[in-house]
């Protein structure tokens, strides 16, 4: 269906080019054309856009070729027939038709610009990224093009994983266009920071963390990146600082942070600092994990009982399925009677079935709690099916 919409999304964007070439053909018609070469003309045309509605999209295409053919100053619907060609996946077609324009002499300056452009782009299609990249950083010398031209250039030097120049024209970009850029380039000074840690140029890679802050002042990764490198450095204070930091800058992040913080809390010998910290997570961040890590460091300071009691509390507001085995775990070590915590994963187990679908569409994944037999998101018509853990048989 993708495939399909983006298809048709550039046979429309010819539709507009191809009535201003016939317009601009029909113009012409009295100083370069015969009263029947104009009609043939307009012939083929209406006869290209009849194959459009009727979904005959190789036919269009041949007529608006032929159009091409008897009138070579046709530059924008050559242009968009390029590109047409490379959406279809025929990129050698592209290339040889954007190279045919490109060597043309009577194009305007703009005009060359536009068929480079759309070269490059055939060649960053292809994989021919030396060439791509040879043809971009010519056109990032032209103000007229040059955002198109970098980002071209930033997604060439992502894939090439070159980060130095994907930072170097990433700057560019924003300088030219005022569009804030720091979280992409804070990704790539943390991919650089990575690269040198693990090659042993550590001070290299603390320069580039520090970068990143620069340009991402809330980067979680620089500051997860910062908590391993002194953590191998042996400072187990200034990691707890840079993965304290991370995961107050976005608490979604706190489970992958969590386990090495909590060993560099029980190097130090900080267990305040460490429930501090969990309970005030416990706070901005719904999941489990601050919860299950609390309730151990409970467990080891004040008991199996007090644990036991402050997990069971927790998880009436944040129901879990972690939640709950590591309060049966607690009970069993307890040895207490278990009829109140039978009581407790009862409540439990109500609150995550209220809270979970029933019904999931099998094409888009919209769940929902009832059953409908057209999706309300994909309006789709028979694809919203019971989930294996609802069905009783």
């Amino acid at each position: 269906m993708t495939a399909f919409l983006n298809e048709w999304f550039w046979f429309f964007l010819l539709l507009p080019l191809a009535a201003l070439s016939g317009w601009v053909i029909g113009r012409r018609g009295g100083e370069r054309h015969s009263d029947s070469q104009v009609s043939k003309l307009s012939t083929t045309y209406f006869r290209g856009l009849n194959y459009l509605l009727n979904e005959q999209p190789d036919k269009a295409i041949e007529l608006f070729l032929h159009i091409a053919e008897l009138d070579k100053e046709t530059f924008e619907t050559q242009v968009a027939l390029g590109h047409l060609f490379r959406r279809r996946g025929e990129v050698d077609r592209a290339i040889r038709l954007h190279q045919a324009l490109v060597e043309r002499r009577d194009l305007s300056d703009a005009q060359k610009v536009q068929a480079l452009l759309a070269l490059g782009e055939d060649y960053m299609r292809s994989g021919l990224l030396d060439r791509a990249e040879t043809v971009f950083t010519d056109l990032a010398r032209i103000d007229q093009r040059a955002p198109q031209a970098l980002k071209h250039l930033i997604s060439i030097y992502q894939a090439e994983r070159d980060w130095a120049k994907a930072i170097e024209n990433a700057t560019r970009y924003e300088a030219v266009t005022g569009e804030p850029m720091g979280k992409l380039i804070g990704q790539f000074e943390c991919e650089l920071a990575d690269r040198l840690r693990a090659s042993g140029d550590v001070e290299a890679a603390r320069e580039a963390i520090v970068r990143a802050y620069a340009a991402d002042p809330t980067s979680v990764r620089a500051g997860m990146l910062e908590g391993r490198i002194e953590v191998e450095a042996g400072n187990d204070a200034a990691a707890i600082r840079a993965f304290e930091r991370a995961a107050r800058h976005d608490p979604d992040y706190l489970p992958e942070i969590l386990p090495a913080l909590l060993a560099c809390y029980d190097r130090v010998g900080d267990t305040p600092g460490a429930r501090a910290f969990l309970g005030e997570m416990s706070e901005h961040y719904r999941g489990i994990s601050p919860v299950l890590a609390l309730t151990r460091l409970v467990e080891a300071e004040d008991g199996v009982r007090t644990a036991r009691s402050y997990l069971a509390q927790q998880l009436k507001d944040r129901p879990s399925v972690r939640g709950e085995a590591a309060l049966i775990d607690l009970t069993l070590a307890e040895g207490a009677d278990p009829t109140a915590t039978l009581e407790d994963l009862k409540h439990i187990t109500d609150q995550l079935l209220v809270r979970n679908p029933s019904y999931r569409c099998s094409r888009c994944g919209f769940g929902a709690r009832s059953h409908h037999w057209q999706c309300p998101s994909c309006k789709e018509w028979g694809t919203v099916k019971p989930l294996l853990n609802y069905a009783v048989v």
